[in-house]
C-alpha cells in the first residue's frame, strides 16, 4: 500500500513554509541603505588597504604625510547637490581638495576613478563613480555637518596612517606627521540616513576596522 500524505500534514507544511518566509524573506531582502551602508564600508577599507600599502613616506619630502591616503565626504555643486565621497591621496600640491589626478582608481572597473564628485571634480566626468554619490544612488541625505560622530565628530574627512590608523582632521594643514590628538581615540561613527532609515558605520581606534553597527 503506498504511503501518502493526508491533507491536514499538507496544510500543515504549507503553513510552516509560509511562517518561515514571513520571517525570512525581509532579512533577505536588500534595501538601497543597506547597500549603501555595505559599499561604504567597503570603500574605507580599501583606503585603509591603501594607506598600508603606499605610505607616501619620502626622505626629501618634509610634507609627505599630507600625501596619506584619505576618504572625503562634501556635498556642493559638483555633487550635483547630494553626499558624495571621493578617496585620494593629496599629492603632489597638498591642496586639500580631490583633483582627478590624485584620486584612486576603481579596482573593479580600470575606466572609472573612486569618486562621486568633489568640491574639484564633477560628477557627471566620464570618469566618475556614480554609486559614490550617495544621495544619487542611494537616496542618502545626510548633511555633512551633522554625518560623522564621535571620536571623529564634525569632521568630512577619515585618514589612515601606514599602520592603518585613522586619523581625523583635514592633514594639509598639519605641521608634522602625527599632530597632538589627532589619531582617532574613541570610536568613529558615520550615520547614513534616508527614507529608509538609518545606519551606522563604526571606525574602531587603533586598528581602523569598519564595520555595521547591529541596529
Amino acid at each position: 500500500m503506498k504511503k501518502a500524505f493526508t491533507m491536514l500534514e499538507l496544510v500543515f507544511v504549507l503553513v510552516v513554509i509560509g511562517i518561515l518566509a514571513a520571517v525570512m524573506i525581509p532579512q533577505m531582502q536588500s534595501t538601497k541603505l543597506r547597500e549603501a551602508a555595505i559599499q561604504l564600508v567597503s570603500h574605507i577599507r580599501y583606503t585603509q588597504h591603501l594607506a598600508m600599502v603606499d605610505d607616501k613616506f619620502d626622505s626629501n619630502d618634509t610634507n609627505w604625510y599630507k600625501s596619506r591616503w584619505q576618504i572625503i565626504f562634501g556635498k556642493n555643486n559638483r555633487t550635483g547637490g547630494e553626499l558624495a565621497y571621493s578617496i585620494y591621496s593629496d599629492s603632489p600640491n597638498y591642496g586639500g581638495s580631490a583633483s582627478q589626478g590624485e584620486i584612486a582608481i576603481d579596482p573593479a572597473d580600470m575606466s572609472k576613478i573612486l569618486s562621486g564628485g568633489s568640491s574639484a571634480f564633477d560628477m557627471t566626468n566620464e570618469k566618475a563613480n556614480i554609486k559614490l554619490n550617495l544621495g544619487i544612488s542611494y537616496d542618502i541625505d545626510t548633511e555633512t555637518s551633522d554625518l560623522m560622530k564621535g571620536g571623529c565628530a564634525g569632521q568630512v574627512r577619515l585618514t589612515f596612517d601606514h599602520l592603518g590608523r585613522p586619523i581625523q582632521g583635514t592633514i594639509n594643514g598639519f605641521t608634522k606627521s602625527y599632530e597632538v590628538n589627532k589619531l582617532i581615540q574613541t570610536r568613529c561613527d558615520i550615520v547614513l540616513t534616508s527614507p529608509e532609515g538609518n545606519v551606522t558605520i563604526a571606525i574602531e581606534p587603533e586598528t581602523g576596522y569598519a564595520h555595521i553597527l547591529d541596529s
